[in-house]
């Protein structure tokens, strides 16, 4: 058995093409997606979070509308970038969202990818060290300020004369919900990353891509990652089994439009390139009719190393081509690879 869920950029564009014109069509699109996907019996609802750009940025709001319309569902991010977080007020973000969902939160974070603007975490009001100027030891700083929060620990001297009676001791960051600690994942971009994360105690989310190319197949490489992010776990001792997802471009053809607009992409295959000044491997979109597809998955050694798989959905569709996305991948893959 495996979780699949989806992940949205939350992309919007004011063009004829798309059937997501503006912010607030994102956002409430976002939300019936997730009621979609969990009436279709998907496990999840994953969102990515960029900053300046026509695509969803604040992830709180929209977690907890669609924590109130949904009620089984996982809901997600993928990633949220810690540099422009500040850790405190996230935390009494995360811990009402957590609360509202029932304990559904499944929060993805990390340094974030490349940006609309240059530094925009500066814009935010947070200044990396001269020997951090891409932000990475900030973003690192602010998750370990931010997890150590959200375990409940009192640590804000109170007011002798308080306006509402205290508890004894120093204070912690409210609301708290507990179990929440146990569901923050973060999205690591290459082996290196995965077993700090195991070291922190964190879940693994590992996306289409990595920052770094040995020449194997990228599904092997992050197959790799994953392995080495297990065996750092179990070095560190941690007293429960961690999570892993991976991420992957999924599109069954099983009728006329999905040939119309995937059909091209049969042929789909792993790409070398450069992110962040360094060599990057990207995954390939996986894209034609079931039979072909349940052969082409079955060989995905990080899919079959991961307990949980994200769908990436191109939701400048709408709202009803991603759920048949989803539900294509339900009934004519899942059980046929032993997924369900």
């Amino acid at each position: 058995m495996k979780k699949i869920g989806f992940l949205s950029f939350g992309h919007w564009s004011d063009s004829p093409h798309s059937a997501v014109r503006s912010g607030a069509d994102t956002l409430l699109q976002s939300i019936e997606l997730a009621v979609a996907a969990e009436e279709l019996g998907a496990d999840g609802a994953y969102f990515r979070v960029h900053h300046f750009a026509q695509q969803l940025g604040s992830p709180f709001p929209l977690l907890s509308a669609a924590a109130a319309r949904t009620n089984r569902i996982e809901l997600g991010t993928g990633v949220i970038d810690m540099r422009y977080e500040n850790p405190l007020y996230m935390a009494e973000d995360a811990g009402a969202a957590d609360l509202i969902s029932g304990g559904r939160l499944q929060l993805g974070i990390s340094r974030g990818s490349p940006e609309q603007v240059v530094d925009g975490f500066r814009y935010f009001g947070y200044e990396p060290s001269p020997s951090d100027p891409a932000g990475a030891d900030l973003a690192r700083d602010h998750t370990a300020r931010f997890l150590e929060v959200i375990g409940g620990q009192g640590f804000a001297r109170p007011n002798p004369r308080p306006m509402f009676p205290n508890p004894p001791g120093l204070l912690r960051i409210e609301p708290q919900s507990p179990g929440l600690r146990d569901r923050i994942w973060w999205g690591a971009g290459s082996r290196a990353t995965a077993e700090w994360t195991a070291a922190q105690g964190m879940n693994l989310m590992s996306s289409t891509l990595l920052t770094e190319d040995t020449g194997v197949p990228f599904h092997q490489l992050q197959a790799e990652q994953i392995q080495r992010f297990r065996d750092a776990w179990t070095a560190a001792g941690h007293d429960r089994e961690p999570r892993v997802s991976v991420s992957r471009s999924i599109f069954p053809i099983v009728n006329d439009l999905d040939k119309q607009l995937f059909w091209q992409q049969r042929g789909s295959s792993d790409q070398v390139g450069f992110l962040d000044g360094g060599t990057a491997r990207f995954g390939r979109t996986y894209a034609g009719e079931p039979d072909k597809l349940i052969a082409e998955l079955a060989e995905d050694e990080a899919i079959a190393a991961a307990d949980t798989l994200l769908l990436t959905v191109p939701n400048q569709l709408g709202v009803d081509y991603n759920a048949h996305v989803i539900e294509a991948v339900l009934t004519h893959l899942a059980p046929e690879l032993g997924w369900r």
